[in-house]
């Protein structure tokens, strides 16, 4: 059996989980449960990253301890397995697992022993002074600001930090970074961010700090061998794609599943594609097979802040739609690509037109036919392939299973609704052309009802078209099998 390993970032737990984080999540799993519809075993991944200054300063704003703080937030976003119907066997990990902890040190250790021409470590000792965003947890250059703030976070104020750190020999990685994007042009997607960081990199890289004065900071990993620093927080947090895996003691299921397919959203395009990738190869371990950025997502034109009280989180999202419409509602967003807008007007007409009026519609409609005419419908006359079937032997041969397996998301869904006649003709054609008048014009199921009108039908004619009919939304049920999984097996 193959194997497929996947995973989210991990989110900061400063704060409740949002729909940001949501529609990632929710991403990863319809990928996941593709790949097990394949027949792969599939490692899933995803957690909480827990370290860093941010962190320590809103437990103590809170009056609490650093762990109490992010043992709090680290079960609001476990919570989302069960809420979002994600898959039961999803690895969950924290950054303060004592396993990961070792797992970063021993990480360290080797890229301190990886040497350049030069003799000299990959890690080192230096004094700097440098702006530095307390709400990205990054060091900013000039370029990087707008104003003289960080675009991200423009209501805080740069820190000037000058202290004796230890740094990541970063500029010794660009031509290595630069042939691995040339090697793998879809290594980062969509195209616009791979160019984007392909520039960056291009642009020359700046060796950057791994460290902080534990007398300042204390919160973090130590440092091996020298307890006044702490580990940096990007440093320390993306090891856990691998310390999941049970690196570097479980070197079996470390080489069945590494490399594998991260999803990030855009701001974390530098730290994904970039560092963790320098740092892999210093480490001497395979770099990642590739990454889908997500956009941003806006509230009616504006940034999700808690300040303009805009912010939606999925426990709101699942309050009033049901936990499988909340996951179409945000899959149908249009994950890994350009930035998103919404607002609760935007998520009720989706929901209205596309789950209530179409996909609702459709089975009742459907249903009181069948009722009415007397229809019987048995498995042996099915048109639609079981599971298993459909996603094995029709894999990467129609535009459904090719969008899937290319991440295209918002292409896969939109063809799940599509009257699939040509599936359908392959056990239907004779019974077709005596009922369809103009089948090129059929685009759902709708048109297949209204064009055919079993109504008017004898009851032998119209069992003939309700057969092509369940058929179809048998067909439905297998598609959405990764989407909306309760709601594939409901319509079943």
């Amino acid at each position: 059996m193959s194997s497929f390993y996947l995973t989210t970032t991990l989110p900061y737990v400063n704060a409740e989980p949002h729909i940001g984080f949501a529609l990632e999540i929710v991403t990863a799993d319809v990928i996941a449960r593709y790949q097990k519809l394949l027949g792969k075993e599939v490692f899933f991944n995803t957690g909480t990253d827990e370290h860093g200054q941010k962190i320590f300063e809103k437990a103590l704003a809170a009056q609490q301890s650093p762990q109490a703080y992010v043992d709090h937030y680290a079960a609001k976003f476990k919570e989302l397995q069960p809420l979002l119907h994600l898959e039961s066997d999803l690895h969950f990990i924290r950054t303060t697992d004592a396993h990961h902890q070792a797992a970063a040190q021993e990480f360290w250790r080797r890229c301190e022993a990886n040497l350049n021409e030069n003799n000299e470590p990959d890690i080192y000792k230096a004094s700097y002074s440098s702006h530095y965003c307390v709400g990205c947890e990054l060091e900013k250059q000039a370029s990087d600001l707008v104003d003289g703030r960080c675009p991200l976070h423009p209501d805080t104020a740069l820190e000037l930090r000058e202290e004796e750190n230890y740094f990541f020999r970063f500029s010794r990685y660009e031509k290595k970074l630069i042939k691995l994007y040339a090697d793998n042009p879809e290594f980062v997607q969509p195209v616009g961010k791979m160019k984007e960081i392909s520039s960056f990199v291009a642009g020359g890289l700046q060796d950057f700090s791994i460290s902080r004065l534990a007398s300042k900071m204390p919160w973090g990993i130590p440092v091996p061998g020298d307890d006044e620093h702490v580990m940096y927080v990007w440093f320390d947090a993306l090891i856990n794609y691998i310390s999941t895996l049970g690196w570097p003691n479980d070197t079996e299921t470390f080489q069945q599943f590494w490399p594998g397919i991260q999803l990030a959203g855009k701001d974390n395009l530098r730290q994904q594609a970039a560092m963790w990738q320098a740092m892999l190869v210093s480490a001497k371990l395979p770099n990642s097979k590739s990454i889908l950025i997500n956009g941003f997502i806006s509230v009616a034109g504006q940034k999700m802040s808690k300040s303009l009280g805009n912010v939606i989180s999925p426990v709101e999202m699942v309050e009033r739609y049901g936990a499988e419409a909340t996951r179409f509602l945000l899959l149908r967003l249009g994950p890994i690509g350009d930035d998103m807008d919404v607002s609760w007007e935007k998520f009720d007409r989706v929901f209205t037109a596309e789950l209530s009026n179409r996909v609702g519609n459709w089975c009742s409609r459907v249903a009181k036919m069948c009722e009415t005419t007397g229809f019987s419908y048995t498995n042996t006359e099915s048109a639609a392939p079981q599971y298993e079937e459909y996603f094995k032997q029709e894999a990467m041969h129609d535009r459904f299973t090719t969008a899937l397996h290319t991440y295209d998301i918002s292409a896969a869904l939109d063809d799940a609704f599509a009257f699939d006649l040509k599936l359908l003709e392959q056990y239907f054609a004779a019974q077709l052309a005596e009922q369809l008048q103009n089948p090129d014009e059929i685009a759902d199921l709708d048109m297949y009802l209204s064009q055919t009108q079993p109504w008017k039908r004898t009851p032998e004619e119209a069992h003939t078209i309700l057969r092509v009919a369940v058929s179809a939304l048998l067909i439905l049920s297998v598609k959405l099998e990764p989407f909306m999984p309760e709601t594939a097996r409901a319509i079943k």
